[in-house]
């Protein structure tokens, strides 16, 4: 069966889609069946995967409102290679419209129900808040996946995103975990982000991922060419960064996987 994944966090500009759509190419790069379902308006993960959300005929919408299935509405990147379910601003009626449908909380795990195991991983791009779209992601998956900034303002957002998963826990979804937290935009020769880094060791111990995203100007940049920075620039510290992270990723996925089969 896939496993799947929400990369969430309700702070914005924590590198939150660029670490979707790079693990999802890095995930390809070693072999692995990757969908990304991009659940935010804003459209970015598609957009960084070389699609034009603009013109899309079906959408992660038509998912969630209209019972489409996923399957119908994927596409492939024509840069990263992985499957993307896209999303543009039309998801911002989504978020209305869902308040009245049945079910409206689970809409997207009903959804995920007929992938089978047509994907080693799915993983799902949430917008930087707290609302019914992300209810609906943290719903489906098996764990959340945090990035976020070594810095203060950044504790604070990820104590509230543990405080939403805990009670998603107790009411929605009992298997949610938090999966990992990724650090981005590392930079070593800060004090303050190595202060906040032994904090975060102390506090999450082994969910703490020992890669760490760098600042990177190719990072960066990828996005405006529609690339995931493996293919815009493979050799990249940020790329390479990547491909550690999704190393270490299905290590403890698979490891995981044995203790729960073989426990």
């Amino acid at each position: 069966m896939s496993k799947t994944y929400a990369i969430a966090n309700q702070k914005g500009g924590v590198g939150k889609t660029t670490t979707c759509v790079n693990l999802a190419a890095s995930l390809i790069a070693i072999k692995k069946r990757v969908l990304l379902i991009d659940i935010d308006p804003q459209g970015n993960a598609t957009t960084g995967s070389g699609i034009d959300k603009e013109n899309m005929t079906l959408s992660t919408y038509d998912i969630l409102v209209d019972n489409q299935s996923i399957t119908d509405v994927s596409c492939s990147s024509p840069s990263g290679k992985y499957s993307v379910v896209g999303a543009n601003g039309d998801l911002t009626a989504a978020e209305v419209q869902l308040l009245e449908l049945p079910q409206k909380q689970f809409r997207l795990r009903q959804a995920l129900v007929h992938m089978g195991d047509l994907y080693d991983y799915i993983l799902i791009d949430c917008p930087p808040s707290l609302n019914m779209l992300t209810l609906n992601a943290l719903v489906a998956c098996d764990g959340v996946i945090i990035p976020m900034q070594c810095e203060y303002y950044s504790l604070e957002g990820i104590s509230a995103l543990i405080k939403t998963v805990h009670q998603i826990q107790q009411e929605l979804n009992p298997s949610l975990v938090i999966e990992g937290i990724v650090r981005t935009m590392y930079d070593p020769r800060s004090g303050l982000t190595l202060e906040v880094s032994n904090q975060l060791k102390e506090y999450f111990g082994n969910k703490l991922y020992q890669a760490c995203i760098p600042r990177n100007i190719r990072l960066a940049e990828a996005p405006s060419f529609g690339q995931p920075a493996l293919v815009y620039d493979r050799n990249s510290k940020g790329a390479v960064a990547y491909l550690a992270l999704a190393g270490e990723f299905v290590r403890r996925s698979e490891r995981m996987l044995r203790q729960v089969t073989h426990p």
